[in-house]
């Protein structure tokens, strides 16, 4: 058969130029982040600021120093450890022979002409073509390089992290037949803090291929790579590091790209955010029932064991432990015979999001630590097959339900702080303002707050709907999981904010409440707030409040931490 022209080997010249251009493709525009049973041996990890960008030199307590990647043991809590607090890493002995297993299987393949896909083929819809044994290795570099085409403005260095961490353990699964040395060159990229500059958009979520190739520019000494906060371009970021272009193997540029590495990592990223937000959203709240001298009766054991939807039990459960040793908990303390359904069912509301993140904790269970290749090798076989292991509906409807489930703990969010300052609902004064007319009190930041569930609202609509068909019919379905993931981050943004608003607003109503007694977590949630900002005497500009609030006890965990201390025990 015919070699066509575009599968003939690269000159050294065509090369060099090829690799030159795509080192200018992406700008020198450095951004932040919008969004952000293991072994551990070795050096102290960097850390990672609160908007998700990455700092190195700096130590996290409690991160461990290194980590091994085994193909099979990566968990939520190593990713982020590797993605956020910049943890060195290891590859495993046990893995390394594995792949070289499989590699072996690859050059048997070359050798004899077995047809195996985008190795001895073409790619997508050139299938069909052949590609010959000596142009092997250059078909799986020019593999990267036509694949490079996405754009706009670079994926937060944390994902980045995060997506080269996650492929590198699928490439230690086996199956990939990736040579060993692009293993170690991965773990040499995360070791030596070289984060390629991986554009945001170009992914439909049927692998992240063509934002993937942008690692295997940088492999390659070509693209650009953000090291210690400087954009350079790849060959300089290698020089730097002391890290040697990759020669890349049949299988190499084919392995680095087919995976949907860069939407696993966004996903699990998100969902440890989420799960953050979603305990911290549960003190808000109690602190706001204390402030309105809520009825706690929806709360109560017999009411949810009457009905025990998905979630109700542990929001529920929850909420009783925030707020214990308070006197709201003794009978006859509520102000009203029944609340509005913002504290009514907040339990039910709240349960359905941790229902929602245990679902996104299930679908990517398998994506951290399977082998998620095409083609798939069985070395133990000596056989090469066809999957479809990179295409991730499961995740992408997990996404997109994650994001439904923010949208309704963010309306009652919302809500709550409005219904703190109706005077003729909560019993306060009107606004929550002690001076009473004339005077704004907290009422105004309503519109804050319906502003930013606005916001998350317009990002809840499903991804994983959307048709798509490509490659001449060849690849005719998409599961939008990474623009899912990323949209997740940029609600959970604003619920972070929304959350701290929600604080600002209860400890004022909890100051003119003054009920006798706290319980234990609304009291350290109470004093939480009061360290970072006075109580409301007169108007002032609330909006540096919120801010405060969000960055020092929300993002950074400690109202989280308020739960952990209380059910820890």
């Amino acid at each position: 058969m015919a070699v066509p022209d575009d599968l003939r080997p690269l000159s050294s010249e065509a090369r060099a130029a090829l690799l030159r251009h795509s080192s200018c493709v992406l700008g020198q525009r450095p951004r932040t982040s919008a969004i952000s049973g293991t072994t551990f041996l070795g050096d102290p990890p960097a850390a990672s600021s609160a908007d998700g960008s990455f700092r190195p030199g700096s130590t996290v307590a409690g991160v461990a120093r290194r980590i091994r990647i085994t193909g099979r043991d990566l968990t939520l809590e190593t990713l982020a450890a590797i993605a956020r607090a910049g943890a060195a890493i290891e590859v495993d002995g046990d893995a390394r022979e594995r792949m070289r297993d499989a590699n072996a299987v690859i050059a048997d393949a070359v050798e004899a002409g077995t047809p195996v896909y985008g190795v001895t083929t073409g790619l997508g819809s050139r299938v069909v073509e052949a590609v010959a044994r000596e142009d092997a290795e250059d078909f799986s570099l020019r593999t990267v390089l036509g694949r490079a085409t996405g754009v706009g403005e670079p994926l937060p260095a944390e994902v980045v992290r995060g997506a080269v961490a996650v492929r590198l353990n699928g490439l230690c699964a086996g199956g990939a037949g990736a040579s060993p040395d692009l293993a170690d060159r991965l773990a040499g990229l995360l070791n030596a803090r070289v984060h390629p500059r991986i554009p945001r958009s170009g992914s439909i979520g049927a692998s992240d291929l063509c934002l993937l190739a942008y690692v295997g520019l940088v492999l390659a000494a070509g693209g650009e790579a953000e090291v210690d906060g400087e954009i350079m371009s790849g060959a300089a970021a290698l020089a730097r590091a002391g890290l040697e272009p990759l020669t890349f193997g049949p299988k190499d540029g084919l392995a680095v790209c087919s995976s949907a590495a860069v939407s696993v990592a966004a996903a699990g990223l998100a969902l440890l955010d989420a799960r953050r937000c979603l305990e911290s959203l549960q003190v808000s709240a109690a602190l706001s029932m204390e402030g309105f001298r809520a009825n706690l009766s929806p709360i109560d054991p017999r009411a949810v064991a009457a009905r025990p939807a998905p979630g109700q039990e542990w929001s529920a459960a929850g909420l009783r432990v925030l707020l214990a040793g308070g006197c709201l908990t003794a009978c006859g303390a509520a102000r009203r015979v029944q609340d509005p359904l913002s504290f009514r069912c907040a339990s039910q509301v709240h349960g359905s999001l941790h229902c929602a993140l245990d679902l996104l904790e299930r679908a990517l269970e398998p994506e951290l630590n399977g082998a998620a290749d095409n083609p798939l090798v069985l070395a133990d076989q000596g056989r090469v097959i066809s999957t479809g292991n990179f295409h991730v509906p499961a995740l992408a409807l997990a996404l997109d339900a994650t994001a439904i489930a923010v949208t309704q703990v963010a309306a009652l969010a919302c809500e709550r702080p409005a219904r703190l300052a109706t005077e003729r609902l909560s019993g306060l004064p009107r606004g929550l303002s002690p001076r009473g007319a004339g005077r704004a009190g907290i009422a105004v930041l309503h519109k804050t707050a319906q502003s930013l569930a606005l916001e998350i609202r317009q990002r809840a609509a499903p991804f994983a709907i959307h048709a798509s068909v490509g490659a001449d019919g060849v690849e005719d379905d998409a599961t939008g999981a990474l623009q899912s993931a990323l949209r997740v981050h940029e609600q959970l943004e604003r619920l972070e904010l929304l959350i701290a608003l929600e604080l600002v607003c209860a400890a004022q109503a909890v100051d003119l409440a003054a009920p006798s007694r706290l319980g234990g977590g609304t009291a350290a949630a109470h004093a939480a707030v009061r360290e970072l900002v006075a109580p409301l005497d007169d108007d002032r500009p609330l909006g540096p409040a919120v801010d405060l609030v969000a960055d020092r006890a929300v993002r950074t965990g400690r109202l989280a931490a308020i739960v952990d201390s209380l059910t820890s025990g």
